[in-house]
């Protein structure tokens, strides 16, 4: 049997193989799937060897034989826990009423779904039977001798062969969005014109809602007004504002992007805040915006509220979706084409794409 890590050392390896971006990453980074990975790869639960891991065997795990890591131990616990009445030495790492979450949502729908775990096919649903086992590919980033560059270099490789193309465009926008670069960020707006911008993700999600997401659910797309970090101004479209019944004052409540679609018959604003951190378009913010609005007669109806995040799995999302205002909707760049909608208004958004 191959050498072991150890759980906590799984669980470090695993942020790494799944970092933000990967879809359904929290099923796959978190304890209970690093205990997964572990005894599976404990058991020797890997592809081609025969053996096969269950529920039982994770939830059934102690500290006291994770220690025991000789090969007879790990092959008596492979097959002797599955037995009716056998005992484990130690406490439990997990209860029986954990079996569900294992099955679920660690095995199926996160390590099976993309692409980690291989599952028996030719065993009934209702056999209790166990059923998964790491693919070859999969466990081998878990050898304790790989470190370093060669680690993340068999990571990248993994990755590329095993994650879908989806996948992998997903986690390349994140990484992209997440990076600290010194480079300072071109957003080309609709028109052709270009404006940089300071390095920082919340640059990189303004770009993206410039580049990506104006382009794919408004259908004649323009900037009225955009600003970074530190309350400036990186352009401002006073005659176009005026153009449709808007004008645009300078105020605290105003979000980072301010786009209107010229296509409809009556034009439709849509405010945009991005969230690297925090600061969405919340409850609050929506009925400061909207009284903005009110002030100008710009009609109600023809407004859109937007908070743009890098991705749904990562930590900014997790923390604001809570005070998201209905009315509204959330954007992720690393997720371009789909739009979290946080109400059934009629008109805008309301129907596209």
């Amino acid at each position: 049997m191959m050498p072991l890590l150890t759980r906590e050392e799984v669980h470090a390896r695993l942020q790494e193989i799944f970092p933000d971006g990967a879809p359904n990453r929290a099923y796959l980074t978190r304890m209970l799937a690093a205990s997964t990975v572990f005894v599976a790869l404990y058991i020797d639960a890997v592809e081609g060897s025969g053996t096969y891991l269950g529920p039982k065997h994770v939830y059934r795990m102690t500290d006291e034989q994770a220690a025991r890591t000789d090969d007879a131990y790990r092959t008596g616990y492979a097959t002797g826990v599955l037995r009716t009445g056998s005992q484990v030495e130690g406490r439990r790492w997990y209860q029986d009423n954990t079996r569900e979450p294992i099955r679920d949502e660690t095995l199926r729908e996160g390590l099976v779904a993309i692409g980690a775990v291989t599952e028996r096919t030719d065993l009934a649903t209702t056999s209790s039977k166990p059923r998964y086992a790491l693919k070859a590919g999969f466990a081998a980033l878990f050898d304790p001798d790989l470190a370093g560059e060669a680690l993340q270099a068999q990571i990248a490789t993994w990755q590329g062969e095993a994650l879908n193309k989806g996948a992998l465009a997903r986690l390349a926008i994140v990484r992209r969005g997440a990076g600290v670069s010194a480079d300072q960020v071109l957003v080309t707006f609709p028109n052709g014109e270009t404006r940089r911008m300071k390095p920082g993700p919340s640059s990189e999600i303004t770009k993206a809602v410039v580049e990506v997401f104006a382009p794919t659910f408004l259908a004649d797309p323009a900037v009225l007004f955009l600003s970074e970090s530190g309350n400036k101004v990186v352009t401002r479209d006073d005659e176009l504002a005026r153009s449709i019944g808007l004008a645009i004052q300078a105020d605290r409540n105003l979000p980072d992007t301010i786009l209107v679609d010229l296509g409809p018959t009556h034009p439709l604003l849509v405010f945009v805040e991005v969230v690297a951190t925090d600061g969405p378009i919340s409850e609050r913010r929506k009925e400061a915006l909207e009284a903005l609005v009110a002030e100008t007669g710009f009609p109600a109806e023809h407004v859109a509220f937007v908070t743009a995040f890098l991705d749904r799995s990562a930590g900014p999302f997790k923390k604001t979706v809570d005070s998201l205002a209905w009315g509204s909707y959330a954007w992720f760049a690393a997720e371009p084409e789909r739009l979290v909608v946080f109400s059934q208004a009629p008109g805008g958004l309301q129907g596209r794409p």
